[in-house]
Order: structure tokens, then C-alpha cells, then sequence
């Protein structure tokens, strides 16, 4: 990765982490369950079935709407949090600012997938359940992942592996919209 790319997506992390996304709100996509922004603990992940999600995300984040949307209809049972400070909960799973997005989502397994993950990767990530692996982030907010959606714009993006060890190495390079789904 290019030094001007890791600088762009950290300040992009930063700049989510500070002030939430502004993405527009479409508020009928689900309904979400209010979460006390305060507490430093993760609530236990739903055990409506292997496919289901916990997902902690800011209340004015559109583009973390557009996500849940996309996996739901990938056939994902997805509960939502809305949070002021999404930084506990990042803490709490171990993902590094280096691999921060706008969202955090765990499975009933308790793997963690950061960010606009396509549900696409998030099955085969837990079909395989790969050794050493807790995992699996798009850091920062590629242009065209799911829920990033902006006409026909798209930035390839790398989905990063994260191992139980705190290192990361890429599962999966993403070179246009068609390799989502």
C-alpha cells in the first residue's frame, strides 16, 4: 500500500472516529435497538443461527444502514446498536485504528468483521473458519463497497484477515463492483 493511500485511510479513520459518518439516513432500512454509549462491554451475539450479527455502528451513519441492509438481504439476522462512541467496543475486539471502519459487527462465534465487509466474504470467512484467524476487515470506506455505494464509482480495496495474534494479511483483494457478490 502506497504511503499516500495509508495516510488517506487513516485520515479517514480519524475523521469517522471523530465525527460519525454523514452519509444520508434512510431510517426504514432497519429497526435498531438503542445501546447505552457508555458501557465498555459487547452484548452477547444473537444466537438466532450461524448467519446472524451483532452490529455496533453510530446512529447517523447511512452508510452502516446500507451495510445492514446488504447483508440482510444476504440472508444475515442482523441487530443493530446504535452508540455514540464505538471506540469500547472496538477496544474490546481487538481491532486496531489501523483496521477501524465505520461499523463493528460479531458473530454468534464471537469473529469480528470490520467494516463494509461484502456478506459475500463474510460466508466463505465463516465456512472456512481459517486457523489463527478472529476476522475479517475493509478498513476505512472504499468508494463502491456495500453501503458506500456512490453512482458508478468504485475504489479497489483490500480485505484484511485479522489473526489472533494482532497481525492482519490480506484474504481477499477487491478489484471492481462485480467481485462483491
Amino acid at each position: 500500500m502506497s504511503l499516500f493511500r495509508t495516510t488517506l485511510t487513516v485520515s479517514a479513520v480519524l475523521l469517522l472516529t471523530l465525527t460519525g459518518c454523514n452519509k444520508a439516513e434512510n431510517t426504514d432500512l432497519i429497526k435498531e435497538k438503542p445501546n447505552d454509549a457508555a458501557s465498555l462491554t459487547v452484548a452477547a451475539p444473537s444466537t438466532k443461527g450461524a448467519l446472524g450479527l451483532e452490529v455496533y455502528k453510530s446512529p447517523t451513519c447511512g452508510c452502516c444502514k446500507g451495510w445492514v441492509d446488504h447483508m440482510s438481504n444476504a440472508g444475515f439476522s442482523v441487530n443493530a446498536h446504535d452508540m455514540g462512541d464505538l471506540q469500547p467496543v472496538k477496544r474490546s475486539q481487538g481491532i486496531q485504528r489501523d483496521t477501524q471502519s465505520c461499523h463493528t459487527a460479531v458473530s454468534p462465534e464471537g469473529f469480528v468483521f470490520e467494516g463494509h465487509v461484502p456478506a459475500k466474504f463474510v460466508k466463505r470467512f465463516l465456512a472456512e473458519k481459517p486457523v489463527g484467524a478472529r476476522g475479517l476487515a475493509v478498513p476505512a470506506m472504499p468508494v463502491g463497497t456495500p453501503g458506500m455505494e456512490m453512482d458508478n464509482k468504485f475504489m479497489p480495496y483490500q480485505i484484511l484477515l485479522l489473526k489472533t495474534d494482532g497481525s492482519t494479511q490480506v484474504y481477499a483483494m477487491v478489484a471492481n463492483a462485480e467481485q462483491q457478490y
